[in-house]
């Protein structure tokens, strides 16, 4: 018996194929060309402030995150590793600077991986093999993380600043050590606060290896002009293939970085939409307050994990049309909104009857959607 969930029938279109690489893995999580585009985020608590920690950590879960970074600058937060990466539900990466003995600390304490910088790890280059071989024998992978703000000062002195090249010459030098000790399990990110800088680097590092690439604009700044930036630069990449898991650093929750990357995946279709809510800005025509509806809708709606698509309309002018593509949709105008399901009107209702009665119908639609999922027959090929 075929259900239909209310998911798309073929995968939805994409701007380019991914960019074939290798694949690595991070705990649970595979990283490459062959997965998902993966979703990270970076714990604001001190490490070492264990209970505080995991609960930031399990508020990421919960928003959607799929890896996680804590930053290990000092031995107090390395001690703490072994507790977070046992509790954590999701893997973790611990974020080495200055002091290469963190770097085995965090192998042994069960981080699912590790993120070096070659600019600023003193005396790193010659542990190398050691650092591979710890990796290897734990099953680890690492993360090659050059910044434009703490670039190896021999190629600020070559180039003068950190421009695309600087950055991409550093991370090949560094994955040059690996590979010629025989360790491939890395991925590597080239980050600057520049978005059009960061893309050019990306762009050509991309073309000189095969290896897995973390994206992210670094010091993105505060939540709106982090998203700005991030949504800019990530669009374009991600738009080519490139890019095989993202972090968006914002001056901001965490949880809003896991957001914003979720979304940016969404509206590219490189992950699963779940809830979207179409609405119109607003315009002379509108005779309802579509600000308020659509802002009311959205937060009634906000725990919805189902894959619908809820169209808040304003006017007679597009309004009918997206409300009748939608799964679900009001077309609103002159006190009273049309209630679409499925591109049929079931009802028509007073504008200040219009949330309540979008939150129950979506509740209702998600409610039969789940309970096709539980119900659907598994069909096994003989």
């Amino acid at each position: 018996m075929a259900v239909n969930l209310g998911l798309p029938a073929v995968p939805p279109p994409v701007l380019a194929p991914r960019r074939p690489t290798r694949q690595i893995r991070v705990g649970r999580v595979g990283v490459g060309s062959d997965h998902p585009v993966s979703v990270q985020s970076m714990t604001t608590t001190p490490t070492d402030n264990i209970d505080a920690t995991l609960q930031q950590i399990a508020q990421l879960t919960a928003a959607g995150c799929d890896i996680v970074r804590v930053a290990v600058p000092n031995q107090s937060d390395a001690d703490a590793l072994p507790i977070i990466a046992k509790k954590s539900a999701i893997p973790v990466i611990a974020d080495i600077h200055f002091q290469p003995k963190y770097v085995f600390a965090a192998i042994d304490a069960g981080c699912a991986a590790v993120r070096v910088n070659p600019g600023n790890i003193k005396e790193f280059d010659d542990q190398i093999a050691a650092i591979a071989k710890a990796a290897t024998d734990a099953g680890v992978s690492l993360r090659i993380g050059v910044n434009a703000g703490s670039l190896d000062r021999r190629l600020m002195a070559k180039y003068g600043a950190a421009t695309p090249d600087a950055l991409v010459e550093s991370a090949l030098n560094e994955a040059r050590l690996f590979d010629e000790v025989g360790f491939r399990d890395y991925k590597i990110s080239v980050k600057h606060h520049d978005p059009v800088v960061m893309v050019q680097a990306y762009r050509k590092l991309a073309a000189a290896t095969d290896v897995p690439l973390h994206l992210g604009v670094t010091e993105a700044g505060p939540a709106f002009q982090g998203t700005i930036k991030s949504s800019a630069a990530f669009g374009i990449l991600l738009g080519e293939g490139i890019g095989d898991t993202i972090r968006v650093s914002l001056s901001a929750d965490p949880v809003e970085e896991v957001k914003v990357g979720l979304k940016l995946l969404e509206a590219l279709n490189l992950r699963q939409r779940q809830m979207e809510i179409v609405s119109c800005p607003g315009c002379g025509r509108a005779q309802v307050d579509i600000w308020g509806l659509a802002n009311a809708v959205t937060d009634g709606l906000a725990d919805l994990k189902a894959p619908l698509r809820v169209a808040v309309m304003g006017c007679v002018v597009n309004g009918p049309g997206e409300a009748r593509e939608a799964d679900l949709g009001v077309a609103a105008g002159n006190g009273k909104g049309q209630i679409f399901v499925k591109g049929e009107v079931v009802k028509t209702v007073l504008e200040s009857e219009i949330v309540a009665t979008l939150i129950e119908e979506a509740n209702k639609m998600a409610a039969e959607m789940e309970g096709a999922e539980g119900s659907a027959e598994v069909v096994v090929a003989r």
